[in-house]
């Protein structure tokens, strides 16, 4: 069984996905940093200074705080759209590069040499083929 955990382990997709997870781990401080500290203020200043986490409803001894629910529906709101145009500058500057790596090569253009050498080749497979087929019959 020891054997089997070791070589579940050393596969190259629990690395990946343990990588995965540990960047995913920083990129979320990262966007929660970004919406916590740069846009939730703005978001205030527009609103009017609105505080969505003091919200709550008290019946007998229960508090049901719905003002944090909101803020975390907006919160989770901000984030997705956050990671949204993340992927999208991402996925625009692949596709310039990906263009830029094709036209390197139709850059690449054959030399007379090679074309002629391509065409002795051809001729050669030709009469080969010619000849065994002569033989054949």
């Amino acid at each position: 069984m020891l054997k089997e955990f070791r070589e579940f382990i050393q596969r190259g997709n629990v690395m990946d996905l343990a990588v995965g997870v540990i960047i995913g781990g920083a990129f979320s401080s990262i966007v929660t940093s970004l919406v916590n500290n740069v846009i939730m203020p703005f978001l205030g200043i527009i609103l009017g200074g609105i505080d969505f986490t003091s919200l709550s409803l008290k019946i007998n001894d229960a508090e049901i705080q719905y003002g944090m629910f909101i803020q975390s529906i907006i919160d989770f709101l901000i984030i997705a759209f956050c990671i949204f145009v993340m992927i999208k500058v991402i996925n625009k500057i692949m596709s310039f590069h990906h263009k830029k790596e094709e036209e390197a090569k139709e850059e690449v253009k054959k030399t007379n040499e090679e074309i002629l050498l391509e065409e002795i080749r051809d001729l050669l497979k030709n009469q080969n083929k010619k000849t065994n087929l002569k033989k054949e019959k």
